[in-house]
């Protein structure tokens, strides 16, 4: 097998120094044109191709972005991360992205990378309660790092957010104006920003409607279908039964429809039920998932371009942005039963 060529075999062949072959290679050094068709020719005879990773590193950039997502197979974050993704590769980037399973030591090891050099930004999407640790690597980076989804308290970083606590105010309205008084809530995990802000919308609404919820109304569980089935048994378990369930994400509304199921009670016969994330399979559900819509693309879009923007130099201010969400309505919410169960 043959060799290699090296920047070595390139300067001898161009009859330059090496370190004006690799300067000119990554557009540093202006040279006259003569000169310049001679290292252009040496590179193509030899076949040379410069090793990525160095050519970068030789530039100051790794010309790469990170993205730090709790879990890749929960569609959600599947599809911000596709999006940031998207935009990144847009403008010449490379894109590493982690699934942390929501694991800080996962998520603390990505910020060693970041300063290693192996990537010039990260996006970090957490979904955990911070001890501190967290808050303080992103601290210890500044302009090198933006928030989506989840807050990371004390963190002093960009960050874009969803309007969670009009989105759980929307869905509960939505249930009252359907009739129903007894609506049940299961939560993301608690300590979790959005899981706070979608249950204060929650108990806002029912308080305008002069309904008090009993504490048993409230389960917490995970952004996870797996965890949310099994949790979801608490609100089966009540005696009478909610008439109505909002539920803190679609992947938790799934966890819903599975015990309900099992249990041969109807959507939305039986018990009504509301999403938040607006995935797009919740078309194809049965019955079609009432949710509110989460504008998730933005999200992705929007982070990847402030981070772009910072790690470019441009100035920046540590501002936290809220998107807007809507109730988007299908097939999963009925007036409630007359008689009880």
């Amino acid at each position: 097998m043959s060799r290699k060529a090296t920047i070595g075999d390139v300067a001898k062949r161009a009859k330059v120094s090496p370190t004006a072959v690799s300067r000119w290679l990554n557009g540093g050094l202006e040279l006259p044109e003569a000169t310049g068709a001679r290292i252009r020719n040496a590179v193509a005879a030899l076949d040379y191709q410069p090793h990525a990773q160095a050519r970068r590193l030789s530039k100051g950039k790794a010309e790469a972005i990170g993205i730090v997502v709790p879990d890749i197979s929960n569609a959600f974050f599947a599809l911000l991360a596709g999006e940031a993704e998207r935009i990144a590769v847009a403008s010449g980037h490379d894109v590493v992205i982690w699934s942390s399973r929501n694991r800080i030591e996962r998520e603390l090891a990505c910020f060693d990378r970041l300063r290693a050099g192996y990537i010039d930004g990260l996006l970090l999407i957490t979904n955990h309660e911070d001890d501190g640790r967290l808050a303080e690597r992103i601290r210890s980076m500044p302009g090198r790092v933006v928030i989506i989804d989840e807050d990371v308290v004390g963190s002093e970083a960009p960050s874009f957010f969803v309007e969670n606590e009009f989105g759980g105010y929307e869905a509960t309205r939505h249930l009252i104006e359907h009739g129903h008084r007894r609506i049940a809530h299961i939560g993301g995990p608690k300590g979790v920003m959005s899981a706070i802000e979608r249950a204060r919308g929650w108990r806002r609404a029912l308080s305008e409607a002069g309904i008090t919820p009993e504490t048993q109304w409230h389960v917490f569980t995970e952004y996870e279908v797996e965890p949310a089935t099994r949790d979801a048994v608490q609100l089966f378990a009540l005696d009478p039964l909610p008439t109505a369930i909002f539920a803190g994400s679609d992947a938790v509304a799934l966890g819903v429809m599975t015990q309900a199921r099992r249990r041969g009670i109807a959507i939305p016969e039986d018990i009504s039920l509301v999403g938040f994330d607006g995935m797009p399979i919740n078309d194809l559900l049965g019955p079609p998932l009432t949710s509110i819509a989460q504008p998730i693309d933005d999200l992705g879009r929007r982070g990847a371009e402030r981070l772009l923007a910072m790690i470019n130099g441009e100035p920046f201010e540590v501002t936290r942005t809220r998107l807007p969400v809507e109730l988007v309505t299908r097939a999963s919410v009925a007036a409630p039963r007359k008689e009880k169960f």
